[in-house]
């Protein structure tokens, strides 16, 4: 048997040996330390004896031992190795108190518990469980060790490289147990260098900390410190199993100032231990308890270890140690058919199954079972590698009996510690006559009332389709689809884990935020239901997760991710196609990002494309104003502390609106204070309108209600329509406008449209035919041609748009292109009609200004049909195309099927005002120059000029008549449009006048035009006796009559 002793620790006295000891040191070895006046050098020896076992208590018990060289105190003479020499080989265990290096537990993870085997010739040897294991720098400033960053092998580098270790040595080697110092390396920025040294006593972090300053001082340098052994970290013995709870112990040797830290690295990279929610700290004494909840993400090195020093001097004792964790997997199945057909009781299907896990340093022992002995399971020998995954098949055999109740299979993955995780299958076979859905696409037979599932391409989740059993013959249903993109899917895993206990929280946030800011840039990313929900989950999860965020960049991620899910391409993703009406993922949304934000240290203005932040610090006699989307929020209270004011455009889309008649007509704004306990804030949003306002439409000023997910009026309170957009509300929530979708219809007016508009088409197609009947017998003359072809042309206008009236009088039942249509017919037609009456009127000022003058009728006919139709088409297609092609809300209102009105001399409705103001101006002062030059006539005129004078006054009469009608009627409009409808009796009255003259005015036309006039009368009447039967007599006697006259 062999025995390895540690040396000696030697002490050299101060006595009259001391010079020649000192000279001996020198000699014999150069690299022994040289101590100052003031301390004691030492330097370890090791000895390697080979003894017999029974001479082993005769060398321990020995006080002196003698080497050749000199004769030498040898203190504390221990047995620390006691091998066993086997064959080829050496088996090696430690004496109590001694273990081996970390470098032999390195290289030979088995020798960490306690015995090793080594070669034959091997003179490793344990330690001291003291031992105290040292990696240093050193910066050194200057170009006093310039050299020592010359090549390794020149004069200059060795000459430089000993002087710097004796200084060093002279140092360190005064602490007890000094054993090994040695330079590693060089490198340049300064001079700096490293090395590492071993001390096999226990060592004083107070000593290693004044001597480092000593050195410090000496060398004019900064010295950094790592050592191992001052510190121990004790772990489970490895593996442990999956999910269980551990302890790693991490003790020091004496009491450390500073704070414990603690790190596991891991192929990831090295992240801090805190207080998680699987991890968690219990501290006695030098004794700290580090206690998981083990899972994969706990496997890899620890460390624990007190970092404590100043500018120039660094030092931090650590302790590693490794623990491997027995994985059990994720498995994800699938069997092909999903669905096995049986024609035959007789028959048997085969069905393959397989079970997927993800690829690991776990070597899973798999075995398959049934719950039916019938079912006969053949496993493929060997896994399938596909990618990042293994492949687990086996094939099912089962027989067609219609009594076997769906037999299960089960796949169990057991690890090497023994525990067990299972997926199972059922196999659901289609017996003879059972229904089914065929296969479609990629769903294949089904039988009904279940549901397949298939895996998602390049994406994580399932897609699912269930066959409708509710039906005759049996339907699929929609899809759904639960795919989601695999960076999202593991933004929301990271943000799963920030409060776990690995890593800092506040560093783990931010990187979440900030993995999540990048993959919403792209919304290729988040283009369906499925990629919206898990990206709202991760918002969500981190609202529940944080407490607050002080961290800039951190801030600026969360909003630029948080608008960037606002985009508007993405608004599809924000709707299940299957349950159009689920929209809590607009809810969740607004909380999350709205507390997210309150917890932000934000005090300026932060812009994002579709969220906007905006705070202001209350002070005692000023309003707290802020602005977001121009959307002004002000709050007067002093004692409100920050507030903060967040806007977020598209949201009001899709938030769930339970009022069908009513629409979001603002962005979102959201206002948060600092102090939550004041009872009562007001405060006054002035939103701008998102679509212009009609005025017979109601807003209302609305919070949303958490407890109820619904708008709500309550403490809210609308500025009127002098301040369409102002909004004073009592209390701090999310606000917004709603607008009702239809103006409001007045009692009766109705009725009175549809009673008035049908009256008036039949008196207008009356009119056109009274017209056609009588029109030999009173065209006479070019003043009658003139005022007959004006009456038939305007006639026929207004009873066109009567009758497109009518067809759009319930907008919400007509399509946009319909709408559209009809307010473009209702806007020429209209105009029209006022330009004929133009026609009538100027020709009659022309022959009253030039009497000699006369204009023929084919003259006549061309310059009325210029102005009576060519006028009125350049204004409405002029019009059509400014307002971008008839864009709805700006050519027109599909909510009126009318023109648009967005304020005094805005909106495409003053393309009809101005030309019907203009032209009932010129039709009153023409009248006015007609009536004067009638007057002013002589009285010996000629008899042909007494005709056109009569008949002048005949077309005279009908425009009287006509311009107050149409005149009057519209006048009316025109104050309902800048007058609110519905602000009191006055504007009911004016209403209800409107409504009755609009609807009617067919009928007055054929009351004045046609009825009212005595020569259209007399030739009316005059046609109707000619048409009626009569003797022979009578007829001869009128005939005769007329001829004489």
């Amino acid at each position: 048997m062999r025995c390895y002793c540690d040396g000696s620790l030697i002490k050299i006295e101060e006595n009259r040996h001391k010079m020649l000891a000192f000279i001996f040191l020198y000699i014999m070895g150069r690299n022994i330390c040289q101590a100052t006046v003031e301390a004691r050098s030492t330097q370890m020896y090791y000895a390697k004896l080979i003894i017999e076992k029974s001479a082993i208590g005769n060398i321990t018990g020995s006080g002196t031992f003698s080497v050749s060289i000199a004769n030498l105190q040898v203190d504390r003479l221990q047995k620390t190795t006691t091998c066993v020499s086997a064959s080829d080989s050496l088996n090696c265990n430690c004496e109590p108190g001694y273990r081996w290096s970390d470098k032999v537990c390195k290289f030979n993870k088995a020798c960490c518990d306690d015995e090793c085997t080594f070669p034959k010739n091997s003179s490793h040897m344990c330690v001291l469980n003291t031992t105290v294991s040292i990696k240093g720098s050193i910066t050194l400033k200057g170009t006093s060790y310039h050299d020592c960053l010359s090549e390794s092998h020149s004069s200059e580098f060795k000459d430089c490289n000993n002087n710097l270790s004796q200084e060093i040595k002279k140092v360190y080697s005064t602490l007890v147990g000094f054993d090994i110092f040695k330079m590693t390396k060089y490198s340049s920025g300064s001079v700096i260098g490293e090395f590492e040294m071993t001390i096999v006593s226990n060592v004083n972090p107070q000593d290693l900390t004044d001597k480092s300053n000593t050195l410090s001082k000496t060398l004019s340098a900064s010295v950094r410190l790592e050592t191992t052994g001052i510190v121990s970290l004790r772990t489970p013995t490895s593996p442990v199993m999956y999910h269980s709870v551990q302890e790693l112990t991490c003790t020091s040797q004496a009491n450390l100032s500073s704070s414990l830290m603690w790190h596991l690295k891991t192929p990831n990279g090295v992240d801090n231990i805190t207080t998680g929610t699987e991890s968690n700290f219990t501290t006695v004494s030098e004794t700290t308890i580090l206690t998981i909840k083990v899972s994969e993400v706990w496997e890899g090195e620890y460390t624990c270890g007190y970092c404590e020093g100043s500018a120039f001097v660094n030092i931090c004792h650590k302790s590693s140690a490794v623990m491997n964790v027995a994985l059990l997997p994720n498995i994800d199945t699938t069997k092909n058919p999903g669905f096995p057909r049986c024609e035959n009781k007789e028959d048997n299907v085969k069905v393959r199954v397989k079970c997927e896990i993800a690829k690991s340093k776990e070597a899973y022992n798999v075995s398959w079972r049934s719950s039916d002995k019938k079912v006969k399971i053949i496993p493929k020998t060997l896994p399938e590698s596909s990618g990042e995954t293994l492949v687990y098949a086996a094939e099912a055999v089962t027989g067609c009996d219609s009594s076997m109740q769906n037999p299960e299979l089960m796949c169990i993955f057991q690890n090497s510690l023994g525990q067990t995780r299972n997926a199972s299958f059922s196999i659901n076979i289609i017996h003879a006559g059972d229904p089914f859905c065929a296969a479609e696409g990629d769903w294949e037979d089904t039988k009904a009332g279940y549901t397949t599932v298939l895996k998602c391409k390049n994406e994580d989740g399932q897609r699912q389709r269930k066959c409708n059993n509710d039906t005759t013959p049996v339907t699929w249903e929609e899809e759904v689809s639960e795919c989601v993109n695999r960076q999202v899917n593991n933004v929301l895993q990271r943000a799963n884990m920030i409060d776990s206990g690995l890593g800092l929280l506040d560093v783990n946030a931010a990187a979440v935020f900030s993995r999540f800011e990048n993959v919403t840039n792209n919304t290729k990313h988040i283009n369906t239901f499925a990629d919206m929900n898990a990206s709202v989950y991760v918002l969500s999860t981190l609202r529940q997760k944080l407490k607050e965020i002080n961290n800039d960049s951190t801030v600026n991620n969360l909003l630029e991710s948080s608008s960037n899910l606002l985009e508007k391409s993405l608004e599809k993703s924000w709707k299940r196609k299957s349950d159009e009406g689920n929209l809590s993922l607009a809810e969740r949304y607004l909380i999350s990002v709205e507390h997210l934000i309150k917890m932000t240290n934000l005090t300026r203005l932060n812009k994002k494309r579709n969220v906007e932040v905006a705070t202001c610090k209350s002070k005692q006699g000023l309003k707290c104003n802020n602005s977001v989307f121009n959307v002004s929020v002000s709050l007067d209270r002093s004692d409100a502390g920050h507030v903060k004011t967040a806007g977020f455009k598209q949201l009001e889309n899709y938030l769930p609106n339970k009022d069908e008649t009513y629409v979001p007509n603002s962005i979102i704004v959201s206002t948060t204070i600092e102090n939550e306990q004041l009872d009562s804030v007001v405060v006054e949003i002035d939103f701008p309108l998102l679509k212009p306002r009609a005025k017979n439409v109601i807003i209302k000023c609305v919070s949303w209600d958490n407890n109820n997910s619904e708008w709500s009026l309550n403490g809210c309170n609308w500025g009127g329509s002098s301040n369409e957009g102002r909004c004073v509300c009592t209390h701090l929530s999310t606000f917004a406008i709603l607008m009702s979708k239809y103006p409001v219809e007045l009692p009766g007016t109705t009725e009175i449209t549809y009673v008035g508009l049908s009256v008036s088409v039949i008196s207008l197609i009356i009119s056109i035919a009274i017209e056609l009947t009588v029109w030999t017998a009173v065209v006479k003359t070019s003043t009658l041609y003139l005022r007959h072809i004006a009456h038939i042309n305007i006639s026929l206008c207004l009873l066109v748009a009567d009758c497109c009236f009518l067809a759009s009088s319930k907008p919400r039942e007509v399509s946009e292109i319909l709408c559209k249509t009809f307010v473009v017919l209702k806007h020429f037609c209209y105009l029209s009609m006022f330009f004929w009456m133009l026609c009538l009127s100027t020709t009659l000022l022309h022959q009253a200004v030039y009497l000699f003058h006369s204009v023929s009728r084919k003259n006549y006919l061309r310059f009325s049909l210029i102005l009576g139709y060519a006028c009125p088409l350049l204004i409405v297609a002029g019009t059509f195309l400014a307002n971008h092609g008839g864009a709805e809300g700006l050519y027109f209102s599909s909510d009126t099927c009318w023109l648009v009105y967005t304020g005094v001399l805005r909106g495409s409705i003053h393309t009809f005002v101005i030309p019907v103001g203009i032209i009932v101006f010129v039709n009153v002062f023409s009248m006015l120059v007609v009536i004067m030059k009638l007057l002013d006539q002589p009285k010996n005129t000629e008899r042909s000029y007494v005709k056109e004078k009569t008949a002048a006054k005949t077309a005279m009469r009908s425009v009287l008549l006509l311009t107050p009608i149409f005149g009057v009627t519209w006048i009316i409009g025109f104050l309902l449009m800048i007058f609110e409808p519905l602000s009191g009796v006055i504007a009911y009255v004016v209403n209800y006048a409107f409504t009755l003259l609009n609807a009617f005015q067919g009928l007055f036309i054929l009351l004045t035009t046609c009825l009212g006039d005595k020569l259209t009368r007399e030739a009316l009447r005059n046609r109707l006796k000619k048409n009626a039967p009569a003797s022979i007599s009578e007829s001869s006697t009128k005939l005769e009559s007329t001829w004489k006259k």
